[in-house]
């Protein structure tokens, strides 16, 4: 792992580590980690993405004089997959992270998943390091300047709980398949409500899969 890219993404996000070994974990996609026997960055991920949480809901409360409901929404699209990938190239972010050959090679560097997570794991790194306030700080420069850009994404997900959510209905989804290699893998997603299938969806991601379900049974419902 290069010193240079380390240091020079530490200057491109104006925060220098005091634990470096968090920020190299923070890069590293589990294709990498799975060639040389290092952490992957999934972790990280799952710490960040409560910590992004907490820091939008922090900043909405303080804009927005509104009920719950409304806060919510906002903060929904805020934290999308979509969202996540205007973040993470703001700051350039695949530039920096360790993939595996095939990962490499299967243009993983472009593929918005793992730019999300690493984006996400870095703010847990970070919040490791030196706290709330720190990763807060790195949100107001690379995340708030664009909350104009994020309430124009449609969060399909959102948007079909607050419609459901009026008629007293409960929503789940489920991944009911993925197939290909691991680092070119396809998803497909259902979404019920309560135990009626509404919609079926298929992405690159998990998360992408979801929102192509939602967009489904929301456009079913539009036809009804």
């Amino acid at each position: 792992m290069s010193k240079e890219i380390i240091d020079e993404f530490q200057n491109v996000i104006k925060y220098k580590f005091k634990n470096v070994n968090l920020l190299l974990e923070a890069l590293t996609h589990s294709s990498y980690a799975n060639e040389h026997q290092l952490k992957s960055n999934e972790r990280l991920e799952f710490l960040g993405d409560a910590v992004l949480e907490l820091a939008m809901s922090k900043h909405l409360f303080s804009i927005i004089d509104l009920d719950e409901g409304v806060l919510t929404k906002t903060r929904a699209k805020a934290v999308c997959e979509e969202a996540l990938d205007l973040y993470a190239n703001k700051i350039n972010l695949s530039k920096y992270l360790f993939l595996g050959k095939g990962e490499e090679s299967s243009g993983g560097r472009t593929r918005k998943a793992i730019l999300a997570d690493a984006f996400e794991a870095v703010l847990g790194a970070i919040f490791l390091d030196s706290g709330f306030e720190n990763a807060y700080s790195i949100v107001e420069c690379y995340v708030l300047p664009y909350y104009n850009s994020i309430l124009k994404i449609k969060d399909y997900k959102s948007l079909l709980q607050e419609k459901l959510q009026s008629e007293k209905r409960s929503i789940h989804y489920e991944i009911v398949r993925d197939e290909g290699p691991a680092n070119n893998k396809t998803f497909e997603a259902v979404v019920y409500m309560d135990n009626i299938l509404m919609g079926r969806g298929i992405g690159k991601s998990k998360k992408q899969a979801e929102q192509e379900a939602a967009k489904n049974a929301l456009a079913k419902e539009a036809k009804n």
